[in-house]
This record gives C-alpha cells, sequence and structure tokens, in this order.
C-alpha cells in the first residue's frame, strides 16, 4: 500500500510539473500514464484477493 500511495504521489507531482512547465508536456503524459497503470495493478491485486 505504501508503494501505490508512493507511486500516486509521483504521478500527481510530474503532472503538475508537466501542466505548468513551459514545454513539458511529455511529464504530464507520463504523470497520467502512471497514475492509470498503478490504479489498474491495484484493482488485480484487489480483485485476486477477493476471489479466494
Amino acid at each position: 500500500m505504501v508503494l501505490f500511495l508512493l507511486v500516486v504521489i509521483v504521478a500527481v507531482v510530474l503532472g503538475i510539473i508537466g501542466a505548468v512547465a513551459k514545454g513539458l508536456l511529455y511529464l504530464l503524459v507520463i504523470g497520467a500514464v502512471l497514475l492509470v497503470a498503478d490504479l489498474v495493478l491495484v484493482g488485480v491485486r484487489w480483485s485476486r484477493r477477493t476471489g479466494r
């Protein structure tokens, strides 16, 4: 759970930097992809845990 929260914080920080800094829009995209990947990973782990 700590890793999940750390990755979410990093994704949000990258998104903010990418949105604010001129010419660093790719950081916003990387932050969004990282956030989506993290949410999918947690969803898979959570569904696997409840399926038992």
